[in-house]
């Protein structure tokens, strides 16, 4: 396999918590709600929403990187990619026995009667626990 250099973009990855990832990527990896979207470099100017799921960053050598992020945006524009969202966090630092513990809270509260907002927050308090869940059990082996 040849050893030519694939080319990169500026990326970050910001959350409440501060910043995940502020350097160049080969590529992006970025959950949506109807799948996934691969951004590479002079990639098409865009704005999405992001869905519950893992990002994966391919580092300039070929090095991947993941995180499990929480409902966000992404902008791309002039091979600059901004993603915005409200977690994010490396699957090897996911509690998994807390992770477990708001899975079980979020079955009972869908099981109960409640208000569409409540049961609309229950639902995605569910997908959280499950993404948090399957990406600590995938990537952290």
């Amino acid at each position: 396999m040849s050893q030519e250099k694939l080319p990169t973009f500026g990326l970050q990855v910001i959350s409440v918590n501060g910043m995940f990832y502020d350097d160049r990527a080969e590529e992006i990896i970025l959950p949506l709600e109807d799948g996934e979207l691969a951004i590479l470099a002079e990639h098409e100017e865009m704005i999405l929403a992001l869905s519950d799921g893992v990002i994966k960053i391919k580092k300039p050598g070929g090095e991947w990187i993941y995180g499990v992020i929480s409902l966000g945006s992404v902008q791309v524009a002039n091979n600059r990619c901004i993603v915005i969202v409200n977690t994010v966090e490396r699957p090897e630092d996911i509690d998994k026995r807390r992770a477990q513990e708001a899975y079980e809270f979020a079955m009972e509260h869908l099981q109960q009667k409640q208000s569409i907002k409540e049961f609309k927050k229950s639902q995605a308090g569910l997908a959280r626990a499950l993404t948090r869940l399957k990406a600590a059990a995938k990537y952290n082996e």
